[in-house]
């Protein structure tokens, strides 16, 4: 498919030691990824030679802006299959476009009694806003059952879709248990009964190919650092009669055509009316390399390697007798615990051997009614990970029972 040990090449900080002189293995790639020499010499380009403002110059440095923040969005919205670039709108991150999406299309559609699908599998970022909205506008947040392994299925949608149903907001792969979601099927379902439906991209469109044609989905919200692009900037991709319907939540330059002072405001068309104020340029640009990059590679080859990756991580570690492994048919990360060993315990003993591991709730803070367990371990892989990697995490792991024995003997 590609050469991994090429690949690895491309990210500098896959050539360096941790602070216990280590060689870094780098598995919280759910929380962020690294970023290729391509998106850090992107950033430094704008920063160095073209570092103007965008939309606001009638010169060549702000029309040089302009033109390079305009094929990043041409770039994501080729990336994802939307129709048009319109529907992409640039933000801070995931957490942004969600709560845009909450605040600009919630707010303003939901009424007293209508219903908010979510399940309690969702990150925070997809939970608390709409348990505001709701509160706000007098409608419930209901909850989409898991199956038995922790996956959400048609099936349980339908059960759970009543005639007040009006959102139904959902990860399309969960960021603790790993599960992807059926969201063309959802979709289908859902828009027989004019549900609008939202996901959660933030931890399938770095690792899969999505086209939000094909799946139909309503709104679209992920994250450019967790797929090789800079922190601080992300995505809203919305249908543009959506857009046109969802009210900004900040307002300022940019985002008017005009305004006078009797108070009255001509927004601009999306993605614009969206955009107030001067944007994360050097993040926008940064991104539209790591879709390019990204591109290059190709999505394919991205998710059939990190399932041979997992698969491959998920038979070394039942082999094992003191791991507890929660999530072993899923797609994403791997939730696990070392039996007997609280997680950021064994978090800090995998980072004394070079290995970056996330532990606690992953901002997923009502899972653990689901799992029955107060926090774990996250392993998440990305194309630039290999299998020595994993075969030294694995030895790792063989050495929490001498952790318990060094501690309570």
């Amino acid at each position: 498919m590609f050469d991994v040990q090429q690949i690895r090449k491309d990210f500098p900080m896959l050539n360096g030691k941790t602070m216990h002189d280590q060689p870094l293995i780098y598995f919280d790639n759910g929380a962020t990824t690294l970023k290729p020499q391509v998106v850090i010499n992107k950033v430094c380009d704008y920063l160095t030679n073209y570092s103007g403002n965008a939309h606001r110059g009638d010169y060549d440095l702000s029309h040089e802006v302009d033109v390079q923040y305009e094929e990043a969005r041409s770039l994501v919205a080729k990336f994802i299959h939307a129709s048009r670039k319109e529907e992409i709108v640039f933000t801070s991150g995931s957490t942004d476009s969600l709560n845009m999406i909450a605040y600009g299309y919630g707010k303003t559609h939901l009424s007293a009694g209508d219903e908010i699908l979510i399940t309690v599998a969702e990150h925070a970022s997809n939970t608390l806003p709409w348990f505001d909205i709701a509160r706000e506008v007098g409608a419930v947040v209901n909850y989409i059952e898991l199956d038995a392994q922790g996956r959400l299925t048609l099936e349980n949608v339908k059960k759970a879709v009543t005639d007040q149903t009006k959102i139904i907001a959902i990860a399309e792969v969960t960021n603790v248990l790993g599960f992807q979601a059926p969201m063309k099927e959802i979709c289908a379902y859902a828009h027989e009964r004019d549900i609008i439906v939202v996901a959660d991209g933030a931890q399938s469109v770095p690792h899969q190919v999505t086209d939000v044609t094909d799946t139909d989905v309503d709104f679209l919200a992920f994250s450019g650092h967790k797929m090789c692009g800079p922190t601080g900037v992300g995505v809203l991709y919305g249908k543009y009669n959506l857009l046109c319907e969802t009210k900004p939540t900040r307002l300022g330059g940019g985002s008017n055509s005009r305004y006078n002072s009797c108070g009255v405001v001509t927004l601009k068309n999306p993605p614009y009316k969206f955009e107030a104020g001067t944007p994360n340029i050097e993040g926008v640009v940064g991104l539209g390399a790591a879709v390019s990059y990204l591109m290059e590679v190709g999505m394919d080859n991205i998710h059939a390697y990190e399932k041979e990756l997992r698969d491959y991580c998920i038979e070394k570690m039942k082999a094992l007798d003191n791991i507890e492994i929660y999530n072993e048919t899923s797609h994403g990360a791997i939730a696990f615990n070392i039996k007997g060993v609280f997680s950021q315990d064994g978090a800090s003993l995998f980072n004394t051997y070079g290995i970056a591991v996330r532990a606690g709730q992953h901002c997923a803070k009502i899972l653990d009614e689901f799992l029955d367990v107060s926090s774990t371990l996250r392993v998440s892989f990305y194309f630039y990970n290999t299998k020595e990697e994993i075969d030294k995490f694995i030895e790792v792991c063989k050495k929490g029972d001498d952790f318990l024995d060094a501690f309570f003997g």
